[in-house]
């Protein structure tokens, strides 16, 4: 039974893709002290979002562009797979896409551009981004098969239920999950919700305090939480354990059970 072991990286992005990427050296780190399989970081890693509203298209890149490069170097490097956010440009040069890359040691290996903008709590992400394909995308790391998800899919419980009836046994959500009242406690809800409905892990990735929440955390599919990171910028590493997954399934068959 495959044991997947996953490194979350609660790192600041800033406004400089340069800097972002000379900043990549955490993930040497990473792996000379852990040897994971996975690397997650954060949404909008490659450039933060900047001040709200800010125009992030001069930042845009192609997929072969110097960020995904760079990350192919590390997982060609390493030997493990990398997830991370940067904005991708689309077919509207106003309005590139919200965009998680999976790259591995072979290369670029799948992409997942956002569906749910963040057009809530004041924001209006689609009046600068262009919302992706409704299409999710699940891919195999090690055996284990993961779900991409990024930040607000989290609230739409739709869209981890279409992962895990892809064969998700582990939903990745790199996040810029804005800080404000009640939002630590909505993220940790919903990252056990997630879970507990769909007996699945959950790894989620989030850009650190005080903009944002932090508080990255692999979630178990019991709803317990395996490790989390508080708000300052971090790294942990944790084990998405196949027997756990497969026993909790057995002890609760909801997916089985559906009849709607």
């Amino acid at each position: 039974m495959p044991t997947l072991s996953v490194t979350l990286v609660q790192k600041a992005s800033s406004t400089d893709p340069a800097v972002n990427r000379a900043a990549l050296v955490v993930v040497d780190e990473v792996a000379d002290q852990q040897r994971p399989d996975l690397v997650v970081l954060p949404e909008a890693y490659a450039r933060d979002f900047g001040p709200a509203g800010s125009d992030v298209a001069p930042y845009a890149e192609e997929l072969d562009g110097p960020f995904v490069t760079r990350l192919s170097g590390l997982a060609a490097r390493h030997g493990f797979t990398l997830v991370a956010g940067m904005f991708q440009r689309s077919e509207d040069p106003e309005r590139p896409y919200n965009t998680l890359v999976v790259v591995g040691p072979e290369g670029l290996r799948a992409t997942y551009r956002k569906i749910h903008l963040y057009d809530s709590f004041g924001y209006r992400e689609s009046d600068r981004l262009s919302p992706g394909p409704l299409e999710p995308v699940v891919v195999d790391v090690a055996g284990v098969r993961v779900g991409l998800m990024t930040c607000y899919d989290l609230r739409f419980p739709e869209m981890a239920r279409a992962l895990v009836d892809r064969g998700a046994e582990l939903l990745v959500v790199p996040s810029a999950w804005v800080a404000g009242e009640r939002k630590v406690a909505h993220w940790r809800t919903l990252l056990a919700a997630r879970a507990i409905e769909n007996t699945v892990y959950v790894a989620a990735a989030g850009q650190p305090g005080p903009r944002y929440t932090g508080h990255s955390a692999l979630v178990a599919p019991t709803g317990d939480v395996v490790a989390e990171l508080g708000e300052d910028e971090g790294v942990l590493t944790a084990a998405v354990e196949r027997t756990l997954l497969e026993e909790v399934r057995r002890a609760n068959p909801s997916l089985a059970n559906r009849r709607l």
